[in-house]
């Protein structure tokens, strides 16, 4: 069976996907594969702070990963290593949720520790450390950065130490924008 390419030939999978991406069945029911995020999708840091907030706050990180990397191929160079540490930490809820103790540990440290070294260039780059003095908010597109990086070096930390048991559905929907 050859694979399924776009038309310029890269590689696509248009097999259906459960809610945690897991590929279905090419004859799966009707109603069984959750809503794509297109491949081609081209989004605003602000639209994907608000889709990827409520794909996680939906228990669908593999989504939010999606809606992540989009923005981080489709935004500036300089949002990049925020972009692609949050699209790791929803890879890292993602196995979780999938039961991957080990896969989830290793992506939400990978993705706290890149999202920190964004936070700390844009400190260094700031008068007196200030984020905002480097053009970078503290909070970038309503997003609570802080309270979503504890939320995963909490979890990481709980994971490593006990395993997945006693890891709640809520524990693994952390909310990404800021309470409003």
């Amino acid at each position: 069976m050859t694979r399924d390419r776009d038309p310029a030939g890269r590689p696509r999978n248009a097999r259906p996907r459960d809610g945690l991406g897991r590929p279905l069945d090419r004859a799966a029911k009707p109603g069984s594969a959750a809503d794509p995020i297109p491949d081609d999708l081209v989004i605003t840091g602000a639209e994907a702070a608000a889709l990827a907030d409520r794909l996680l706050r939906d228990g669908r990180p593999f989504h939010a990963h999606e809606v992540l990397e989009a923005a981080w191929k489709s935004g500036p160079a300089g949002e990049r290593d925020l972009w692609q540490g949050l699209a790791q930490i929803a890879v890292g809820l993602t196995h979780a949720r999938r039961g991957n103790a080990r896969g989830a540990v290793a992506l939400l440290s990978r993705g706290t520790q890149r999202v920190r070294g964004y936070q700390d260039e844009a400190g260094a780059q700031g008068e007196a450390g200030s984020r905002r003095a480097a053009g970078r908010p503290a909070s970038p597109f309503g997003m609570n950065v802080a309270s979503f990086l504890a939320a995963a070096d909490d979890l990481a930390a709980r994971i490593e130490r006990d395993g997945l048991d006693g890891i709640s559905p809520a524990d693994l929907s952390p909310g990404l924008l800021a309470a409003g």
